[in-house]
């Protein structure tokens, strides 16, 4: 949707997706809006604010205040993930799968852009069900959380690697 742009803390920032709401009062209507911002770093970590304000951008401003207090970091194989993962979240089911090196992203808008800011460089994402702008990045961040790294596993089993 927009553009992202860098912040001073290192941070990148970009607006995935906004919804204007109105209401009709006695002097005509009245506008809010709503704003779900993406922040990551390009190396592991990435975040996602949600907010709604009567300005739009107080509430992209309180968006990213929000992304820079939930992000998250998760396990990486290199410039891919560790293994393929199938998320639902609400209607929203995704896919994650990946891919030898060169491959690039394989996504649409929202999952790409998530998987840009974490810093994922080959992989291959499939979205079903629902197109809910909320619900796919909530799969995203589900299914990102849910990686795991055989070798650290096997570790904490005490098997040998």
């Amino acid at each position: 949707m927009a553009k992202a742009k860098e912040e001073k803390d290192g941070l990148e920032e970009k607006v995935l997706f906004v919804n204007r709401c109105s209401k009709v009062v006695k002097g005509g209507r009245k506008f809010s809006f709503s704003a779900l911002i993406l922040v990551g770093d390009g190396r592991g970590k990435v975040g996602f604010g949600f907010a709604k304000a009567n300005e739009l951008t107080d509430a992209i401003r309180k968006g990213g205040e929000v992304a820079r207090k939930n992000m998250v970091s998760f396990e990486m194989d290199g410039t891919t993930i560790p293994h393929e993962v199938m998320v639902q979240f609400d209607g929203a089911k995704l896919l994650l799968k990946p891919a030898p090196s060169g491959t690039g992203v394989v996504a649409g808008s929202r999952v790409r852009s998530i998987l840009e800011f974490a810093g994922i460089k080959d992989v291959v994402a499939k979205s079903m069900g629902s197109s809910n702008a909320i619900n796919q990045v909530k799969a995203a961040f589900k299914a990102l959380s849910s990686l795991c790294n055989k070798e650290k596993i096997l570790q904490q089993r005490g098997e040998v690697v």
